[in-house]
């Protein structure tokens, strides 16, 4: 099971902002979007990820006039990625030990998606159960 499988089932845009982006244009576009992250990118590449975390962070420390601020002064960078072949399990494990919620998922220096930790999880346990299901049918034709 790699990020790849996650990915081949989605359709439509995926959101991204610019180092130069106001945090208040990148905030509304979390909220518009009902998500929590989206990658930064500069020249096509993925320079960073902006999230709720990253907001919150700094409206604490700074208050609203941060919301005044490009993006790239809030963002986390270096951006921790993946690529499309590696597996959920490993996914899921880097995310639990950097402490983490979403990926970018990148094919060289181009961002091609992003999975969040709940994408995982729900593959995961849609995996467990369409297993238990075949074991199940097995036990009860036998």
């Amino acid at each position: 099971m790699t990020i790849a499988a996650i990915l081949k089932g989605r359709t439509g845009e995926i959101f991204s902002v610019t180092g130069d982006m106001p945090l208040r244009d990148a905030v509304a576009m979390l909220a518009e979007h009902r998500i929590g992250a989206v990658p930064v990118l500069k020249d096509g590449a993925v320079a960073g990820i902006f999230s709720e975390r990253d907001v919150i962070y700094c409206l604490k420390s700074d208050g609203a006039s941060a919301l005044d601020w490009p993006v790239e002064k809030v963002m986390t960078a270096p951006a921790i990625t993946v690529t499309s072949d590696v597996g959920v399990l490993s996914a899921l494990s880097q995310m639990t030990k950097r402490r983490i919620r979403h990926l970018p998922v990148v094919e060289g220096d181009r961002l091609v998606g992003i999975v969040s930790i709940g994408d995982l999880v729900k593959y995961r346990i849609d995996r467990i159960e369409e297993e238990a299901e075949a074991m199940r049918e097995y036990i009860q034709s036998a």
